[in-house]
């Protein structure tokens, strides 16, 4: 513990914004992980809700009209923009915000745009840490919208306190809804866009495809929204505070934080592990004439490795 990681973490608790901007950018690059803060961190009342759901939902936008109606309700608000990265450069674009202009300089509102860095869940390899900080900032809402890459996007459901899976009437019929494996992580359901042709007869065959199936059913609300113009928001957050005090239930709760542990070690046994590494690894495998085989390959590494020796280097 330095002494600037002290000035960083108390200026974090204060709520102060550039401090928090820093904190976020030392996690994100793997510079310090503030695990030793985090540690000792308070517990917080915080709701995390994760937005999910296939690209041109209208995700942004949903989010950009939450922001404004929990603002007006008097709340703190934080928003994590999850940006897909390139496979062959890993940069991303990170421009999700630009759908949230009117927030950039209101004192409530924190937004900040984060690279998937090659992860398959939809999420930034960091954002546990990332979210738990700024639960420690005092915020009172953290809104974490994923990359929206359809049915492997399931890794929200370790982390949200509430995940809102947004579609639209030209989603699919009930048999391409119910393949999707996102399906099963919803705990409430956003129609979106619910003014286009065909819109009642999507909601009508979704409530029927919600079932036993499927974790929180029954109990998965179906909310019409129209996000561009505002409608349907009160009566979202209303469903959003309900879900709020179902998941405070002993059994969701424990599920809850089984999933975050989960999410939590299965990430620290993969630290210092990078596919360069790897491929470097392979070639001179190849290059000393070995008879290359992927399982004795693997084996090998893992009793070889020891992940004292690595840093926090990225999972690209």
């Amino acid at each position: 513990m330095t002494e600037n990681e002290s000035a960083i973490w108390s200026a974090v608790q204060k709520g102060e914004f550039r401090a928090v901007a820093r904190a976020i950018s030392y996690i994100e690059n793997g510079v310090r992980d503030f695990h030793s803060f985090l540690k000792k961190a308070p517990a917080s009342s915080a709701t995390i809700i994760g937005i999910t759901g296939p690209p041109g939902a209208g995700k942004s936008t949903l989010v950009d009209a939450l922001i404004g109606e929990l603002v007006a309700r008097g709340h703190r608000i934080a928003v994590l923009c999850i940006d897909p990265s390139s496979s062959f450069h890993s940069g991303a674009l990170l421009g999700d915000r630009i759908r949230m202009s009117d927030w950039y300089d209101h004192p409530n509102v924190y937004i900040r745009s984060l690279s998937s860095r090659g992860s398959m869940g939809g999420l930034h390899p960091g954002i546990l840490e990332i979210s738990d900080l700024l639960k420690a900032a005092g915020f009172a809402y953290i809104l974490v919208e994923t990359v929206g890459v359809g049915q492997s996007e399931v890794e929200i459901a370790a982390l949200a306190d509430t995940t809102l899976l947004v579609l639209v009437p030209e989603a699919g019929d009930e048999i391409q809804m119910m393949k999707a494996g996102v399906m099963e992580i919803a705990s409430i359901f956003v129609v979106n866009k619910a003014d286009r042709p065909g819109a009642d007869i999507f909601i009508r065959n979704l409530r029927r495809s919600i079932g036993p199936g499927l974790p929180y059913a029954p109990q998965a609300p179906v909310i019409k929204t129209n996000a561009l113009l505002k409608e349907g928001i009160p009566g979202l957050v209303e469903a959003i505070e309900m879900d709020r005090g179902r998941r405070q239930e002993p059994a969701a709760l424990y599920r809850l934080l089984a999933e975050r542990a989960w999410y939590q070690l299965r990430k620290e046994r993969m630290k210092g592990i990078n596919k360069q590494e790897l491929a470097d690894k392979i070639g001179r495998a190849y290059s000393n004439g070995e008879d290359f085989n992927l399982y004795r390959f693997v084996e090998n590494y893992q009793a070889n490795y020891s992940p004292s020796r690595s840093s926090t280097s990225d999972n690209r």
